[in-house]
C-alpha cells in the first residue's frame, strides 16, 4: 500500500507537489493522471526515495522507502525504461539487478518468459524498439515479485497487442492482492483497467474516487441521445415531463433528466417513430478534461 499525507516538494520558489494525501490500496489499480508539470513524475520519484519531500510523508507499507530492507521485493517500479547499460543484453542487465537482492537465476528466465523477452533476451538493449524498452522495465519491476507495482507510461511504445498484455496483467497482479499504481496518457486504457483514479493539478489532489464516480462528472453522463420523425412533438411531450431537451443540428434531441426509457414511452405516446435512441456513457477522458481544466500549465495555440 502506498500513503501519501501531506506530501510537498519545493524547488526554489517554485511547489511541484502541494500537500497531496492519497492512498493506493492492495488488490487495487490505482490511475494517476494530470496534466504535463502536474507533479506526477516528482510525486512517484518520492514514493521510490529519489527525491526527499519538503514537507510530509509518503509510505510503502507504512515504511519509507529508504528503509526497506530489499526495496526489490517489496516496490518494483518503472520509471524509465531507457535507464538501462546499452551494452548489456536484456537478460544480464536483469540478472544484475536480480543479484543485488539475492533473487535467483531462475526467476530471471520467469520474468522474461512473463514479459515475452526470449527472442531478445542475448541482445544488447541499445538495439531495442521503444517496445521491447518497455518490456524489459516492466520485467525489472516484476523481478522481485513484489506487493506494490509503480509504473510510469507502461504502454508507452507498445503495438495493440502489447497494450491488451499490460491490461491484463496489471488486472491480474490486483486481482492478486497486489498494489498497482500507474500513470498514463491513454484514458481509455485507464478506464478498461484501473479500480480508482487520483489526478492532480499544479500540483495538487484534484480528485481521489472510483473510475465510476470520475466518469460520473463527465459533461457527457446521464445524456439521452434520441432521433425521430417528429423532433418537435417529442420535445414537447419531454418538457412536460421536466426534462431538460436540446435540440441539435443533425435534428437529434439530447435529453437530460429522464432515462433512456421514459424516453422512448414518451416517443411512443408521442405517436413519433423513433430513429435512433441511446444512452451516451460518460468517457474518463471528458471527466479529465473538466477537472484539469484551470491546471493546464502548457497549452496549444489555435490553428492558423
Amino acid at each position: 500500500m502506498i500513503t501519501a499525507e501531506v506530501l510537498t516538494k519545493r524547488y526554489g520558489t517554485t511547489t511541484a507537489v502541494d500537500g497531496l494525501s492519497f492512498t493506493a490500496r492492495p488488490g487495487t489499480v490505482t490511475g494517476f493522471l494530470g496534466p504535463n508539470g502536474a507533479g506526477k513524475s516528482t510525486t512517484m520519484r518520492m514514493v521510490l526515495g529519489l527525491e526527499r519531500p519538503t514537507a510530509g510523508t509518503v509510505t510503502v507499507d507504512g515504511q519509507r522507502y529508504a528503509d526497506l530492507r530489499a526495496p526489490l521485493r517489496t516496490v518494483g517500479a518503472m520509471l524509465d525504461a531507457r535507464s538501462v547499460h546499452p551494452g548489456r543484453t536484456a537478460f544480464r542487465h536483469l540478472l544484475a539487478l536480480a543479484r543485488t537482492h539475492g533473487i535467483p537465476r531462475s526467476r530471471v528466465d520467469e520474468v522474461i518468459g512473463l514479459t515475452g523477452l526470449e527472442p531478445v533476451a542475448g541482445r544488447r538493449v541499445r538495439g531495442f524498439s521503444l517496445g521491447m524498452g518497455q518490456r524489459l522495465g516492466i520485467a525489472a519491476a516484476l523481478l522481485g515479485d513484489p506487493a506494490t507495482l509503480v509504473l510510469d507510461e507502461p504502454v508507452n511504445g507498445l503495438d495493440p497487442d502489447g497494450v491488451l498484455w499490460v491490461r491484463r496483467l496489471v488486472r491480474d497482479l490486483a486481482d492478486e492482492g497486489r498494489t498497482v499504481f500507474l500513470s498514463s496518457h491513454l484514458m481509455h486504457e485507464l478506464a478498461l483497467c484501473a479500480d480508482r483514479v487520483v489526478v492532480i493539478g499544479r500540483g495538487r489532489l484534484l480528485a481521489d474516487a472510483s473510475v465510476q464516480e470520475i466518469l460520473q462528472r463527465s459533461a457527457s453522463a446521464g445524456l439521452v441521445r434520441v432521433r425521430t420523425t417528429g423532433p418537435d412533438v417529442l420535445a414537447r411531450a419531454l418538457g412536460r415531463l421536466g426534462a431538460d431537451v436540446a435540440p441539435q443540428p443533425d435534428g437529434a434531441l439530447h435529453v437530460r433528466g429522464v432515462s433512456v426509457e421514459e424516453v422512448g414511452a414518451a416517443a411512443g405516446r408521442a405517436g413519433v417513430t423513433v430513429l435512433e435512441l441511446a444512452a451516451e456513457e460518460g468517457s474518463l477522458e471528458d471527466a479529465y478534461l473538466e477537472l484539469t481544466g484551470g491546471s493546464v500549465q502548457y497549452r496549444a495555440g489555435g490553428s492558423r
